[in-house]
């Protein structure tokens, strides 16, 4: 009987304390969210640069708009969202065949 009183007191002392910690996270996330999406979409820009990346746009667009591309940050405060496009590589034109005499 000893044995199940103090398996079910630490159980409940576990899940307590496993409930208290995404609480602490959650106060510190909106102090990280608030930046500015200028910003944030300077510091992906600066990034993408670095690695090589060419021929890229970044949108900055309302959180519930629908676009197209892949959400690759969220700013001022979760209101928006920035959205990485890919853009299209350049048709190239076939090559013009000389005339023969």
């Amino acid at each position: 009987m000893k044995m199940l009183a103090a398996t079910g007191v630490l159980l409940f002392a576990s899940a307590s304390a496993h409930a208290q910690a995404p609480a602490q996270t959650q106060t510190q996330a909106p102090a990280q969210a608030a930046k500015p999406c200028e910003e944030l979409k300077d510091e992906i820009t600066k990034k993408l640069d670095a690695k090589g990346v060419k021929g890229y746009t970044l949108d900055i667009v309302a959180k519930d708009k629908d676009a197209e591309g892949k959400i690759v940050g969220t700013c001022d405060g979760g209101s928006k969202k920035i959205i990485y496009n890919r853009a299209p590589a350049p048709a190239e034109t076939p090559a013009k065949a000389t005339p023969k005499p």
